[in-house]
């Protein structure tokens, strides 16, 4: 049931609008690098923790750079994005092995109001720079996670910050 679902949010996704992606349930959009493609569920499970898997993810053919998107059952809507990026900051000083913080604000993208992480890390096999995005979406937490190994990030760097200039709310 869950793979079925996953594809049909696939196919919903990636034919309705083109190269933008609209997130599933929602009016949030965005525009990914052309050559970007959808991951399997078996790429998503090898490159991710069960438990801390996106939802949806697109990227390169290497699979090397990504971008991970999601909507989580987290109201936000009350919480200060400041107050939430502390906490998220201690999180990943917590999950994420070797982290260090290149760029920490609230970051306005299309006149909404984003947690904005840039940071680099360890993985097991290669060193990864990550732009996570957060916002507030009716009683949820929009996710979005732009990421790269350092090898691979200046062949997709423009495309990636493009890419997070184009996200927008719809009507």
């Amino acid at each position: 049931m869950r793979a079925t679902l996953f594809f049909l949010a696939l196919f919903y996704t990636a034919f309705s609008f083109g190269n933008q992606i609209e997130i599933p349930n929602t009016n949030i959009s965005f525009t990914p690098p052309k050559e970007f493609q959808f991951f399997s569920k078996e790429v998503i499970e090898a490159k991710w923790p069960i438990r801390r898997a996106p939802q949806w993810v697109i990227g390169s053919e290497s699979t090397a750079t990504s971008i991970a998107y999601g909507v989580r059952p987290n109201d936000i809507s009350a919480v200060p994005l400041v107050q939430l990026m502390g906490h998220l900051k201690q999180s990943v000083n917590r999950m994420v092995p070797g982290a260090k913080f290149i760029k920490t604000e609230i970051d306005q993208i299309n006149g909404k109001d984003w947690i904005y992480l840039e940071l680099t890390s360890n993985a097991i096999n290669a060193d990864i720079h990550n732009i996570v995005l957060a916002t507030s979406y009716q009683k949820q937490m929009v996710l979005l996670n732009f990421n790269s190994t350092k090898d691979e990030f200046p062949l997709y760097e423009s495309a990636l910050r493009t890419s997070i200039q184009s996200i927008s709310f719809g009507n």
